[in-house]
Formats: C-alpha cells, sequence, structure tokens
C-alpha cells in the first residue's frame, strides 16, 4: 500500500509579489494550464493509479485554501496540520506515523506540493522501480538526471550510475564549475526531494538518528484531535522537535538509502527564472500571461493579473504585476526577490503576506480602496456561510447586496436582502451575515471611521480561529 503524503509547507517567497505568506506557491496556477501545482500534484498521483487518498501536510494558515485545492478537482485527502514549522524531518515523520494508523506495512511516497512535472509516464515508471526496492525495506530518494549544470539545486552522488544504486553523498547547492565537474561525472543528480518510504523503516531509522525528533513527532502523533475537516497534530509536543531536514536526519547516515534516477523533465519552480523556463516562447523568446502587448521586446517574461501591461525595447526582464504590487527585474536575478521580501517585512507592510484578496473559511475579502477615513471592500460568501455576530466600536459598515441573497442580523432584527438593496450598520450595532441563498453572495462593503483592523472588532460567535471572520 502506497501512502501518498504531499508537503504542501511553505510561502515561495522568490515568487513574490503572486505567492505570498498566506496564498502560497502551490495553491498558484503557474504554468499557465488550468490547475494550481497541488492539483498538478494530486493528478499525477491519480495518473499512476496510486488509490490511497493522500495526506497532506500543511500549515494552520493554509488549511481551508489546501481544502479548497482538492475540492476544485473533486479529490480526496487527509489535512494534515503542522504545529510549526520544523522541517522536512518533521513534517515527514507526522505523516508516517499517520499512515502507520492505516497499515502497519504502509509505504510513503513523499512529494513536495509544488514541483512542475510533465512526463508523467516517466514519473510513474520511477514510482514503480522505487516500490519495489521500497518493498526491500529500502529508503528510496528520487534523482533528477540533469541536462545542465545547475548551482540552484542540491546534488546526489550515486555510487554508481544505473537504474538504481546506492548513495555515495549528498551535496548541497554547488557553484557553477563545481556543477560542470558533476554532469561531466555522469553520476550525480539534481536533489528532487522525493522519496519512497516503508513508513515503518523510516520512523526506525529516524528514532535511530534523531531520537528527538522521533519522540516529539510520536507523542504530538498521540495528542492529535480532529478539527472540522482537519487532523491537528499535538502542538506543544511537536514545537520540541529540532529543525532538521530528512536528508540530513536520515538520509546522509541510513545504510538503506538508494537512488532511483529519473529521466522525465522536472522543475521546483522556485523563482520566475525558473516558471519562465517551464513555458513555451514565441519567436523573440518572450512567455506572455495575461494581458499583455509587447513590441521590441526579447527574452522576457511578462505575466498580468489584471490590467493591461505593456513593455517596449526591453530584454531579459521578468514583469509580474497584480492588483496591489508590481515586480520588475532581470530575468537572472530572480533569486534576490527575497530580499524584496525582507525589506517589507522589515518595513512592516503586509504585501509580503497577502494580496489584496484574502481567502476565509467562508468566502473572500478583496479590498477595493483605501482612504484615510473609509475603506472599501468586495466580499464573497459561500451559500450557507455566514460571518460571526460581531460588533465595531470605532467603524461604521454599509452593505449592499451586488448579487444574491443576504440574511443581516443588526441587533435584534433580521431581514433579507436581495440585489440593489442595502442596509447601514451603525457603530456599536452587533450584526451578521449570512449567504441563505445557493448562489454565491456578493456584496460591496462600505466602512467608514477611524479604526479598520482587528482590534476593532469583537465577536460573539465564531466557529473558527480569531482573524478568520
Amino acid at each position: 500500500m502506497i501512502i501518498p503524503v504531499l508537503l504542501a509547507g511553505g510561502s515561495g517567497n522568490r515568487l513574490w509579489p503572486l505567492s505570498r505568506e498566506l496564498y502560497p506557491k502551490q495553491c498558484i496556477n503557474l504554468t499557465g494550464g488550468n490547475q494550481t501545482l497541488i492539483q498538478q500534484t494530486v493528478s499525477r498521483i491519480h495518473a499512476c493509479k496510486l488509490s490511497q487518498d493522500p495526506i497532506i501536510v500543511c500549515n494552520n494558515e493554509h488549511r481551508f485554501l489546501i481544502a479548497q485545492q482538492l475540492t476544485e478537482l473533486g479529490a480526496s485527502g487527509e489535512i494534515l496540520l503542522e504545529p510549526a514549522a520544523r522541517n522536512t524531518a518533521a513534517a515527514v515523520a507526522l505523516a508516517a506515523f499517520e499512515a502507520l494508523e492505516r497499515s502497519s506495512a504502509a509505504k510513503i511516497l513523499v512529494l513536495p506540493a509544488d514541483h512542475v512535472i510533465e512526463d508523467t509516464e516517466a514519473f510513474c515508471a520511477a514510482i514503480a522501480l522505487a516500490d519495489a526496492l521500497a518493498d526491500e525495506g529500502k529508503l528510496v530518494t528520487f534523482g533528477v538526471v540533469p541536462s545542465y549544470p545547475e548551482p540552484g539545486y542540491g546534488y546526489i552522488e550515486a555510487t554508481q550510475y544505473g537504474e538504481v544504486s546506492s548513495i555515495g553523498a549528498f551535496h548541497e547547492k554547488p557553484d557553477v564549475e563545481t556543477a560542470k565537474k558533476y554532469l561531466a561525472a555522469g553520476n550525480y543528480y539534481w536533489n528532487s526531494g522525493m522519496f519512497l518510504f516503508p513508513a515503518r523503516v523510516f520512523v526506525d531509522e529516524l528514532k535511530r538518528f534523531e531520537p528527538e525528533i522521533y519522540e516529539a513527532v510520536a507523542e504530538s502523533i498521540a495528542t492529535k484531535y480532529v478539527d472540522l475537516d482537519f487532523i491537528r497534530a499535538g502542538e506543544s509536543a511537536f514545537e520540541k522537535a529540532p529543525s532538521v531536514s530528512v536528508d540530513v536526519a536520515v538520509m546522509e547516515r541510513t545504510d538503506l538509502g538508494m537512488v532511483v534516477p529519473y529521466r522525465g523533465d522536472w522543475n521546483d519552480v522556485g523563482s520566475w527564472s525558473s516558471v519562465y523556463d517551464t513555458q513555451s516562447k514565441d519567436e523573440n523568446g518572450n512567455v506572455v500571461q495575461g494581458d499583455v502587448i509587447l513590441h521590441d521586446t526579447e527574452n522576457s517574461f511578462v505575466r498580468s493579473q489584471a490590467r493591461l501591461v505593456s513593455a517596449v525595447g526591453v530584454t531579459d526582464l521578468a514583469i509580474i504585476d497584480t492588483p496591489d504590487a508590481l515586480l520588475v527585474m532581470n530575468r537572472h536575478r530572480a533569486q534576490d526577490v527575497k530580499e524584496v521580501v525582507a525589506q517589507l517585512k522589515a518595513s512592516g507592510r503586509s504585501e509580503h503576506r497577502r494580496h489584496s484578496v484574502v481567502y476565509r473559511p467562508w468566502g473572500s475579502v478583496e479590498t477595493v480602496n483605501i482612504g484615510t477615513h473609509y475603506q472599501v471592500k468586495h466580499v464573497m460568501i459561500k451559500p450557507g456561510a455566514r460571518i460571526a455576530l460581531q460588533v465595531h466600536h470605532h467603524r461604521a459598515e454599509h452593505w449592499i447586496v451586488v448579487s444574491g441573497t443576504a440574511e443581516v442580523t443588526v441587533g435584534d432584527k433580521t431581514d433579507i436582502l436581495r440585489e440593489n438593496e442595502s442596509v447601514y450598520i451603525r457603530v456599536g450595532d452587533v450584526h451578521s451575515l449570512r449567504n441563505c441563498g445557493d448562489q454565491p453572495l456578493d456584496i460591496i462593503e462600505v466602512q467608514t471611521g477611524d479604526c479598520f483592523g482587528e482590534d476593532d472588532v469583537v465577536r460573539f460567535t465564531n466557529n473558527y480561529l480569531p482573524g478568520e471572520f
């Protein structure tokens, strides 16, 4: 029994401004198709005829977003919430312990949820090869056969070149000259971060080499609990786990490690340069996504989410436009985007963390306009969903129904509002809102006052966590 495990943590800082902390790259359609990266990963699992529902390890802030990804795909899965960021060894251990509760003979196929792989046939063939090794108790990693000397990836040194091999060593990201030597040697692979383990063997090896991680995760799983559609691992126990990668914790130290070569296409789309590499180009070497007009422009990547973007007389640029942020950079400086994100964090801004559209369990909120004493927002509420009963002491709100049917409670009075109808909520009015129809409810919300933050919200009912209504 192979149970797929999708690692869906991380925020993809180098893909800012499209990827944000609250809307990470695995939930974004980066490649111009009709699926996000995590949806593509789930689809590959199904194409390989792996029948077990995946275990998806993600953090608390992304849980509803991940659930939405599965719903849109018509897929099911077990969403396991990682209480804190503790690197991949603890995350994989969580999934391994969970898999063992399904079957003592479970094998786990560990896949980052944000890779681009088009050659599904080669991917499935590599899994079949690794599966036979896992049946022998081996811990298998997948090495991507390199096509060029890439300094941005780690490398796996195999003891021999061929179909399968024991692992000689893991190497961190090299400089270009070293990468060229690796390529010429023929027994070096790109480290894909994909694995196939017998779950019991993995946790036993983890206990042998990293007992602190083993004990912390074992206790965390023992104290897990169900929250709505999610499984929450025990928080206090998990936080005791040291932050170590799977490679360092187990794979570099075990004598059970094997590497299976993957010869198909693969890209971890970790930067705008790598996204550019995955796309087909026009006759001038350009990649265009969205409403874009180019003139005398070469070897550039231009993406627009909402408005028209044009470029004239430029070369080797990446231009990424979102409703609240624009990135213009030399395409070969893609690794430096994280420096911009660091500056945003240091200055206390919010653009590194969230988009102008913020997704909630009940729907979404889009900030349309902000002034000194007002904000205008587009609120979408899913059918049957509601916002909490709440009160504001420093701002008033005016709701206008654009489409759908709203049940509005203000004080002791409840009314039904339909398209083009509105309600005014004064400072101090206790109020709530529910979509009582079977279609999305769209509302324009105009807030006026002196305080618009979470510190001016007092909630009386809430099925979720603070800040989600």
